[in-house]
């Protein structure tokens, strides 16, 4: 599948900012099953100062700095990403989880040490033992450890509310276990902190998720949202990714612009803004499949 997605943010304050700098991780990255055949940014005021580069974990950034002052700020990203959909192993066959803490505790090999960095805990992932406890439950000895992937995300999926406004990127994982209920990002963080807690390597994944409409019904524009998975170290097979807001294995849908330890990592834009007094954020995300 091909599609075109289009990433609109627009920021208003009320005083004037007389100078900003800021973050962007707006552009998919290449990976494996994707391509990204043409990015740009429109950004109003212009930046004075705009750079190219790649982050820690190799996610395509845009430093920018604007200096005419301003009371509103709009960056508008444009894609065009191809997907094929990934071919995953049977869940069963895979790995005894128990036996991939020790196997990374012992590596030397720098592959193996760069996945070892996602069995740790992380700003947002930070948990008690409430987390292992209820991630313990879908990995008894020896289970395949993408059986008990699956399983935790099929169990996240069944016992979570998906409800917008109750968190925000500050709640700890123990409290989203707590109350059963938050949005996407929540429920990504809380499997990578169960994951995590079992001694098991997951990351982070920020993107976009096509949104297909009831039966009989136009795709309504801007009704998109940005959209945060996260993917589990299978050993013999690479990162696998898991959607527990779907519950599903991501196929040719979802669209990846970056991946870290967390929502921290790879928020699609940061920024220190000398100025602005208050603001709102309106962010509008499209996502249309190519004919």
């Amino acid at each position: 599948m091909i599609y075109d997605v289009s990433h609109r943010t627009t920021f208003e304050y009320s005083q004037s900012v007389s100078i900003s700098h800021h973050l962007l991780h707006l552009s998919p990255r290449l990976c494996p099953n994707q391509i990204c055949h043409r990015h740009s940014l429109m950004i109003e005021p212009p930046p004075t100062i705009i750079k190219e580069s790649t982050d820690y974990f190799g996610n395509p950034t845009t430093y920018l700095t604007i200096e005419t002052p301003h009371s509103e700020l709009s960056i508008v990203a444009r894609s065009n990403v191809e997907i094929t959909a990934p071919n995953y192993p049977d869940p069963a066959t895979t790995s005894a989880w128990d036996r991939i803490p020790t196997e990374l505790r012992v590596a030397k090999d720098r592959d193996l040490l760069d996945i070892y960095q996602f069995a740790f805990d992380s700003p947002f992932t930070q948990s008690g033992n409430g987390i292992a406890a209820y991630g313990a439950v879908s990995f008894p000895p020896g289970r395949p450890v993408l059986e008990g992937a699956v399983d935790l995300m099929n169990r996240i999926h069944r016992e979570f509310k998906y409800e917008g406004g109750v968190t925000d990127v500050y709640t700890p994982v123990d409290k989203v276990l707590a109350d059963k209920r938050g949005v996407c990002q929540d429920f990504a963080h809380l499997q990578i902190s169960c994951l995590r807690s079992m001694g098991i390597p997951a990351r982070y994944v920020s993107g976009y998720l096509q949104t297909l409409p009831p039966e009989g019904q136009e795709r309504m524009i801007g009704a998109d949202a940005s959209h945060a998975w996260l993917s589990v170290w299978v050993p013999d097979s690479g990162w696998v990714d898991l959607d527990p807001t779907n519950d599903l294995l991501p196929g040719n849908q979802h669209i990846t612009v970056a991946w870290g330890r967390d929502y921290g990592d790879v928020s699609p834009i940061n920024g220190l803004v000398l100025g602005g007094g208050h603001h709102e954020i309106e962010v509008s995300v499209d996502v249309a499949a190519v004919n």
